[in-house]
């Protein structure tokens, strides 16, 4: 017999990355999990993970076990809100939100939609672990946010693929260039978006260059960090899709990190990536647009 938290320990170093994390995110200690994992395996009768001292990686056993232990998570999550709130109570749509994705741009799209009471709507906005680790509880249906990263834990559809450029004041002396080198913003102040998913690449860029600002501000807050960008605090580095009144949005000479956004989903989520909601298709479009 399956306890069910060696599920909830085994998931949790699959979605967390390694064990410390996984750890943290249970509220047990390292050990603790480590010894839940090995009595899992003794249980399977196979070793789950390959261990390194750079990452955990699943075998082809543990592979196959995350399938099984997905849909087990699912349906007793499925089981246990029936019970609680009746299946009536339930919504019928639960999207998660990148939370580097413009709230203005979800916004708009329920504006044009607007979901009527008939169809019970819930909106989560998260980082990307965060909602992967919703999606494996079945917390929520569909997420939009970062695809095409090597994992295959989800079904997968790519919707538009940006770049990320500066963010500075229309007041900036640089405003009016297409492009700006990294060297020339040596003596500006910097403001650090604390989410964003390219901010090692973003730090390492300007720290190879020679560039080490002063930090005005560290937000994971894009719509703050954008008005103090647009009041002359400091500038940023940002995704393209990203506008703001009194923001000029010029490329960053030689970042060429991009980012691709798309519908992730579980298998019981399968039917909204065929069948898609108005809001989805919306949202969709606008960002195809971008």
């Amino acid at each position: 017999m399956l306890d069910r938290y060696l599920l909830r320990y085994f998931l949790a170093v699959v979605d967390q990355g390694n064990f410390s994390r996984a750890a943290a995110h249970c509220n047990v200690s390292q050990p603790t999990l480590s010894v839940g994992v090995a009595k899992l395996e003794r249980t399977i009768g196979s070793p789950l993970f390959v261990r390194s001292s750079q990452r955990v990686e699943l075998t082809d056993a543990g592979a196959r076990f995350l399938v099984h232990a997905r849909r087990i998570e699912r349906e007793f999550n499925n089981a246990l809100q029936s019970m609680v709130g009746g299946h009536g109570d339930q919504p019928n749509l639960r999207l998660g939100v990148l939370s580097s994705i413009p709230a203005a741009i979800i916004a708009d799209c329920i504006a044009r939609t607007r979901p009527t009471r008939d169809c019970r709507f819930e909106l989560l906005f998260g980082s990307e672990r965060e909602l992967t680790s919703h999606l494996a509880k079945g917390r929520i249906d569909i997420a939009l946010t970062l695809v095409g990263r090597g994992a295959d834990r989800f079904m997968e559809r790519p919707v538009m693929t940006e770049g990320y450029g500066l963010a500075l004041s229309a007041a900036h002396p640089l405003a009016g260039e297409s492009a700006i080198a990294p060297e020339r913003l040596a003596q500006d102040v910097m403001i650090v978006r604390r989410h964003c998913e390219a901010l090692s690449e973003t730090s390492r860029f300007f720290t190879e260059r020679g560039v080490r600002p002063h930090f005005a501000l560290r937000s994971t807050n894009d719509e703050r960090v954008m008005a103090m960008v647009g009041a002359g605090l400091g500038l940023t580095v940002m995704p393209l899709c990203y506008d703001a009144p009194g923001v000029v949005r010029p490329l960053l000479s030689g970042f060429t990190i991009e980012r691709t956004i798309g519908w992730a989903a579980t298998v019981d989520g399968e039917h909204l990536l065929g069948d898609m909601p108005p809001l989805l298709t919306e949202i969709e479009r606008c960002l195809s647009d971008c």
